[in-house]
């Protein structure tokens, strides 16, 4: 029995990779029929899934939920156990990862930090990728599940090291997409067929992800709607920012990417795929739109 604790916009695509693939799952989340939607067995608490599975995944929205379902009343670590395995599939500051890791060990569990990146669509398909923190041996032992989902799997060292790696990787997508996101409205308001700046911008030095597989469905009016939303990409970031901070590194290129997603937020898509990024910025750009169907 596995067992997964956040049944969302991710973990519920990756349970219901699961439970096709003919894994059982033990599933709790707070909103009503999530788990039954996923094919999973639904779990009313998280102490239910602590006490009745051996590795447990979790895909939830920040540290600050993780801390709590591990560490809150008849929480996970009040069931941890020697053998247990915990898999944190979230965006998640690194150094709350290790203290939580340094938790679990001490009851002989065992946390695999495991920051996935590919969207709502690659869990669809199974082709995320992960970024896995924590002991080779125990990454190894549950490859053929984290297969079930992922198509590609990084070992990227210790506790708290594929979170790392997670928001490094996160802020360069935010970077792209809001650039990338200017630029064509720049082009819109240029006279620019969006079709032909795509196809230059691919065929040069400003290519980038959001070039090459965001906007050439944006430009037909497709958002790729389901992935992050502008609200957890701006959670992304500050992370990010917080976490080199505490390397000592310094940020000098967040600043865009915070205003770009803080406008879009703030304009009424907050929990819209981050991908709207560019109508936020179309909107005070005079109401331009990169594509031209109209909007619902």
């Amino acid at each position: 029995m596995i067992g997964f604790v956040g049944l969302g916009n991710m973990g519920g695509r990756i349970a219901r990779r699961l439970t096709a693939a003919g894994h059982s799952v033990l599933g709790h989340d707070p909103a009503p029929g999530a788990a039954e939607k996923a094919g999973a067995t639904p779990a009313a608490t998280v102490a239910e899934v602590g006490r009745d599975a051996e590795l447990i995944l979790l895909s939830l929205p920040d540290s600050k939920v993780v801390e709590s379902v591990v560490l809150g009343d008849d929480g996970l670590l009040a069931h941890a156990r020697k053998g247990q395995v915990i898999v944190d599939l979230s965006t998640a500051a690194p150094g709350s990862t290790r203290r939580l890791a340094g938790l679990l060990a001490a009851e002989g569990a065992r946390l695999i930090d495991a920051g996935v990146s590919g969207g709502a669509a690659a869990a669809e398909r199974g082709t995320l990728t992960i970024m896995a923190g924590g002991e080779r041996e125990e990454i190894e032992r549950i490859t053929p599940i984290l297969e079930t989902f992922a198509q590609k799997i990084f070992h990227m060292g210790g506790p708290g090291t594929g979170h790392s790696a997670k928001l490094l990787n996160n802020f360069l997508n935010a970077v792209s997409l809001a650039a990338t996101s200017e630029v064509m409205i720049a082009g819109r308001k240029a006279g620019l067929d969006p079709h032909t700046l795509l196809d230059v911008l691919n065929s040069s030095s400003g290519a980038n992800w959001a070039t090459a597989n965001r906007f050439p469905r944006i430009v037909e009016g497709d958002y790729l709607e389901g992935g992050l939303t502008s609200t957890l990409m701006t959670k992304d970031i500050v992370l990010y920012v917080d976490h080199l901070r505490a390397l000592g590194v310094p940020s000098l290129n967040a600043a865009g990417p915070l205003a770009s997603f803080g406008l879009a937020a703030n304009l009424g898509y907050a929990d819209q795929i981050s991908n709207r990024v560019v109508d936020a910025i179309g909107d005070v750009a005079g109401g331009v739109r990169v594509h031209d169907h109209q909007e619902d």
